[in-house]
C-alpha cells in the first residue's frame, strides 16, 4: 500500500511513517519549514519527502493519505482530498488500527516528561528482553530512531493530550487502548485548543475509561490534577509514584546515589545517568510500569543505570572556546524551571546562560508568561527571542533585571551571547522548535571568538 503522510516531520508523524514503512508500506509524505533531528530521521530511511501542501500532490495517487494534527482546514492539499472524495484517516487511528491491535501498549502520559519517561520505558523493556516496538516523540541515544516495529507483543507509545486530527477533537491518547498506563502529571498547557485544566482533565479521564480492569495507572502521587482525574472514576488497578508507602526516590540533585524504592523495601542504588528530581521521578514510574509488563525492578534499575538518554533533553551540542552548549525541548515554565534545577546540580555553581524561545502556542499566547521569569530564576544570564509574540518579552523578564536580555532575529542573539560567554560557561538553549539553528551558530560564533573578548556580567 502506498501512504502519502501530511505533516510527515512532526516527532509523531515521522514515527507513524517509519511504522509504516517497517510494516511493507510505501511511504512518501510532505511538511512545510523541516528540521532535525526528524528530517533527518527520515532522510536516513529513505523516505521521499515534498516541501509544502501543494494540491497537486493527489496526483501521487497514494492509497491512503494519513493526516497529521498540525493540518488544518484551508491547507491547500486537504482541502483537494476532501473535494476529490479520497481516503484519509488520522494518525492515532491508523496506528491503533494496523500497529497496536492486540499489543500489550505501555502508554506515557503528561504534561512533562512524555518523551525522557517512554525512552526510559521502551530501554527497561529491551534490556528486560522483550524487544518492544515503540513510538516516541524524540530519538532515544539507546535506539537511535524515533519509532520501531518488532514481532513483540509490547509496545510503548508515548500518549499525547494534544487533539487528533482537523477532523477529530478528541486527545490522541483515546485511541490507544492502552493496558500499563503512566499519568506523568499534569498542568495547564495547549491553550490553542484548551480553555482550561478541566478540560484537560476530562480528556484525561476519557483515557482512563478506555483502559480495562486488567490494565494498571501508574500515577504521580504528587499531582492534585491527577487525583482529581482518578477520582471522576476508576476500573483499573492503581499505583502510586512519588509516595513512600509505595513508590519512591531518593537522591542527590546531580543524580548521584540515587536510591529505589516500594514500600519499607530498597530496590536498588545507582548514580542516575540524568538530571534533577524529575528524572528521578521520571525513572521511578518507568519502573514500575515495567514491572507490570513482566520486567523485575532489579533489572529495571540497573537498565537505567546505562540508559543513554534523548536527544534535545540536556543534549550538549558541543563546545567552543571553553563554552558548552546545550538543546533542550523545555518550552512550558514548570518544564523550563526543571530542566535549570537539572542543570544546576550537575554544574554546580558555573554559570548556567539560559536561551529561551517562547514558542509553544500556549507562550505564543501569553497564557503563562506571567510565569516566564520566575521559571528562570535559575539562571544567571537570560537570552529571550521576543519574535513572534503578543505580548512584550522585556516588559515579561523585567523582574530578571539586567540578568535578561530580549533580542531579535537569531543573529543578535548569538551575537549577545558570544560577547557575554566566559569559559566555564554553560549554555542552555530551549524552544520547542529549531531556533532558527542558533545551537551551531553559536558554536560557531564562540570558536571564531578571540580569547580575551567575552565580558563577564554579573
Amino acid at each position: 500500500m502506498h501512504i502519502h503522510i501530511l505533516g510527515i516531520c512532526g516527532t509523531f508523524m515521522g514515527g507513524v511513517a517509519l511504522l509504516a514503512r517497517a510494516a511493507g508500506h510505501r511511504v512518501t509524505g510532505c511538511d512545510a519549514n523541516v528540521y532535525p533531528p526528524m528530517s533527518t530521521q527520515l532522510e536516513a530511511e529513505g523516505i521521499a519527502l515534498t516541501e509544502g501542501f501543494g494540491a497537486a500532490q493527489v496526483a501521487l495517487a497514494p492509497d491512503l493519505f494519513v493526516v497529521g494534527n498540525a493540518i488544518s482546514r484551508g491547507n491547500p492539499l486537504l482541502e483537494e482530498i476532501l473535494d476529490r472524495g479520497l481516503p484519509f484517516v488520522s494518525g492515532p487511528q491508523w496506528l491503533a488500527d494496523n500497529v497496536l491491535r492486540d499489543k500489550w501498549v505501555l502508554a506515557v502520559a503528561g504534561t512533562h516528561g512524555k518523551t525522557t519517561t517512554a525512552s526510559l520505558l521502551a530501554h527497561i523493556l529491551e534490556r528486560g528482553g522483550l524487544a518492544p516496538g515503540f513510538l516516541i516523540g524524540g530519538v532515544a541515544a539507546d535506539f537511535g530512531v524515533s519509532a520501531r516495529l518488532t514481532d513483540s507483543p509490547f509496545f510503548v507509545v508515548e500518549a499525547d493530550e494534544y487533539d487528533t486530527a482537523f477532523c477529530d477533537k478528541r486527545s490522541k491518547f483515546v485511541h490507544y487502548r492502552a493496558r500499563t498506563a503512566i499519568l506523568n502529571n499534569l498542568e495547564f498547557d495547549h491553550a490553542d485548543i484548551f480553555p482550561d485544566l478541566a478540560a484537560i482533565e476530562t480528556q484525561f479521564h476519557h483515557f482512563v475509561r478506555t483502559l480495562p480492569r486488567s490494565a494498571l495507572i501508574v500515577a504521580n502521587a504528587a499531582e492534585d490534577s491527577l487525583r482529581r482525574v482518578l477520582a471522576r472514576g476508576m476500573w483499573s488497578s492503581l499505583e502510586w509514584f512519588g509516595d513512600p508507602k509505595e513508590w519512591w526516590a531518593e537522591g542527590a540533585d546531580g543524580g548521584a546515589g540515587c536510591v529505589f524504592g516500594r514500600g519499607t523495601d530498597i530496590l536498588g542504588r545507582i548514580d542516575m545517568p540524568l538530571a534533577g528530581a524529575h528524572n528521578r521521578n521520571n525513572a521511578l514510574a518507568a519502573i514500575a510500569a515495567a514491572r507490570h509488563a513482566g520486567v523485575p525492578p532489579q533489572v529495571a534499575i540497573e537498565a537505567v543505570a546505562d540508559f543513554g538518554g534523548v536527544r534535545r533533553r540536556l543534549e550538549v551540542r558541543g563546545m567552543a572556546g571553553g563554552v558548552t552548549v546545550y538543546d533542550d525541548f523545555a518550552h512550558h515554565p514548570t518544564a523550563i524551571a526543571a530542566t535549570l534545577e537539572g542543570l544546576r546540580g550537575r554544574v554546580g555553581a558555573a554559570r548556567i546562560l539560559a536561551v529561551v524561545e517562547p514558542r509553544s502556542n500556549t507562550m505564543r499566547l501569553g497564557v503563562m508568561k506571567e510565569r516566564l521569569a520566575a521559571s528562570l530564576a535559575g539562571a544567571d544570564l537570560v537570552f529571550c527571542s521576543g519574535a513572534n509574540l503578543g505580548w512584550d518579552a522585556q516588559e515579561v523578564l523585567a523582574p530578571l533585571g539586567e540578568r535578561a536580555r530580549v533580542c531579535d532575529p537569531v543573529a543578535a542573539l548569538v551575537e549577545e551571547i558570544r560577547a557575554r560567554a566566559c569559559p566555564g560557561d554553560h549554555v542552555l538553549v530551549m524552544s520547542n522548535g529549531g531556533f532558527g539553528g542558533i545551537h551551531q551558530k553559536l558554536l560557531d560564533a564562540l570558536a571564531s571568538r578571540p580569547a580575551a573578548s567575552a565580558v563577564a556580567l554579573p
